[in-house]
């Protein structure tokens, strides 16, 4: 009995951290949509002028610069959670605001790649469905639809929150170790935002599959290539 409580009250500390956590990232996080642009089509020699190009490019393109997105995004939380486990138990609090801000940034930048803004409240509301979907929830379209946008996100948050909680404290138990914590938490937050960022990328993926689908289908093309942009320029030194 004792076990099942302190698990009890371990979930619903880690819950309350995670929600507080991505409340704050909901608020305060956004990617600079046209800088990260500006960087993708230098870093990656890419001929887009806009969000929308990505659709001209196809998923072979975009998957190898999604996949380096996700390492990137993974190296730099297990690098807060080594830093941040030092102090174990007491450091979890703001090691899960940091945290869920690298994990939103990372999924706002996996959603541009594939095309999909977050400037409307409509787009929000997708990215916030696709970070459940990284959690691996599956909210139905009555939970979403007819509810404005300052109502619907945060009780996505809640149900991100209480899964973030339960998967947190089945796993990052050692942390209430110092000795061991520093490179624990730098592991676990690692595999953590990886696991989040593969069901991201499967998630952005197939939505931009379905749009090229679609696309063809209104078209009447039979392949769901489009056609190709211009050589890209080199970049700017």
């Amino acid at each position: 009995m004792a076990k099942k409580r302190e698990s009890s009250s371990l979930v619903q500390l880690f819950s309350a951290a995670a929600n507080a956590g991505f409340l704050r990232a909901y608020r305060q996080i956004q990617v600079d949509e046209r800088k990260y642009l500006r960087h993708i089509r230098r870093a990656h020699r890419l001929p887009v002028e806009s969000w929308q190009d990505m659709f001209h490019l196809g998923p072979e393109v975009i998957d190898p610069i999604a996949a380096t997105t996700i390492k990137s995004a993974s190296r730099m939380a297990a690098l807060e959670g080594a830093g941040f486990g030092l102090g174990g138990f007491l450091t979890m609090v703001p090691d899960m605001g940091v945290l869920s801000a690298i994990t939103l940034r990372m999924l706002q930048k996996l959603s541009l790649l594939y095309g999909f803004e977050f400037a409307s409240e409509e787009d929000t509301v997708n990215l916030w469905i696709a970070t459940a979907s990284a959690a691996g929830l599956d909210l139905s379209r009555d939970f979403i639809e007819k509810q404005a946008v300052e109502r619907v996100v945060p009780r996505i948050i809640d149900r991100i929150a209480v899964k973030v909680g339960v998967e947190v404290a089945e796993k990052w138990a050692g942390r209430i170790v110092p000795v061991l914590s520093a490179g624990a938490a730098g592991a676990l937050n690692y595999y953590f935002v990886r696991a989040w960022g593969r069901r991201a990328h499967k998630h952005f993926r197939a939505r931009h599959l379905a749009v090229l689908a679609q696309e063809a289908r209104r078209t009447g093309t039979r392949s769901l290539s489009v056609v190709p942009l211009l050589p890209a320029k080199s970049p700017v030194m």
